[in-house]
Parts: structure tokens; sequence; C-alpha cells
């Protein structure tokens, strides 16, 4: 579990405690909906920029119960240049919330009008593959749906982001983020 310090030092803006429940709702067919809306919105702000848009998470998961929140992962083609895309997403009110550069080059927006994190990364890097592990899974057991609601705790974490995944840094990716585009992914032309 990282720190207050170490949370503060990637976090833009003012850190938001949870003091509430984490709340893991059953399926939400409307999920898929909510993710082309924001893909379509994405891709219009930032066009040719978008090297690649992937619905991830437990929202993309058929029959999987999750948080309310979309996971979007956006590649671009360099995620440490913030000039060639944040000021374009600032201005649609996307708000950056998250730098992580010695994690990918990782960034993370909230939406403006949808409950959303939208996890941008490099074009190519092997955590989008990582991450979107957990929509090419089967249909999830019975146990996985309450481990999954077990571990909804106030207090763990701020913005979770897939813990389960989120230490894995080594190279060793089976999913390639290529495949399974027909099940929520986009690119923008």
């Amino acid at each position: 579990m990282k720190t207050e310090e170490q949370i503060r030092a990637y976090t833009i803006g003012e850190l938001r405690p949870l003091t509430a429940s984490i709340v893991v709702s059953d399926h939400d067919p409307g999920w898929p909906a909510s993710f082309e809306r924001e893909a379509t919105r994405i891709c219009a702000i930032l066009g040719a920029r978008v090297e690649l848009l992937e619905h991830a998470g437990s929202t993309s998961v058929p029959d999987l119960p999750a948080k309310p929140i979309i996971d979007i992962i956006l590649a671009v083609q360099d995620s440490s240049d913030e000039a060639a895309y944040v000021p374009a997403m600032e201005t649609a009110g996307y708000v950056l919330r998250i730098r992580e550069p010695e994690w990918l080059e990782h960034r993370v927006f909230k939406g403006p009008d949808t409950d959303i994190n939208l996890h941008v990364f490099t074009v190519g890097c092997p955590e989008i593959a990582q991450m979107l592990l957990l929509r090419l899974a089967p249909s999830p057991s019975r146990g996985s749906r309450s481990l999954r609601r077990s571990e909804a705790r106030p207090g763990e974490e701020r913005m979770a982001v897939h813990p389960e995944l989120r230490g894995r840094q080594d190279c060793r990716r089976a999913a390639d983020p290529g495949k399974g585009a027909d099940r929520g992914g986009l690119t923008c032309d």
C-alpha cells in the first residue's frame, strides 16, 4: 500500500480521501454505451493522436459486478509528451488527476460528466495488455464475485487501478492489446 506522501507525489490537485463505502454494483448493460459515448468524444477531441482506445476493467466484462466507474485505456504516441494531448482534453472538460512518470509514464484523467478513469499510456506499453486480461477472462465465477465485493472497503485506495494487476511490472505479458478490439476497442482515423 502506498503512503499518503507517495500518493500526493503523483496526484494533481487535492487528495480526495475516501470516506464512504466503495459501491460494487451488479453488471449494468449500459456500461458499454457509456464507453462508446466517451470514446466518440475522445476521438473527436484528439483525432489521429488516438493510437488505441479500449474499454477495460470490470465494467467491460459482461456479468461481472464492478464499481460503476468506466475504465478506458488511451494509447498515444508518447504519454510523457503532455503538450500533445493534455490541453485539448482539458479544454473539453477532462481533468488530469494522476501523473506517474516513474511508472510507465501513466496518466489518468477524470471525465467531464461521466464517472471514468481514462488511463493514458504510450502506444505499445505492455501494461495495456495486462489491463485487458480481465476482459479476456472467461465469465466470472461465484468465488470471484464474492472476492471483488469483499475487497471493496473504504480507505484502502484512493483511485483503484486494478490492484491485483498494478504491482506487476515485469515484461511477461500474455495478451496482445490489438486482440479483442471487437469487444470494446476503437482506433480513431
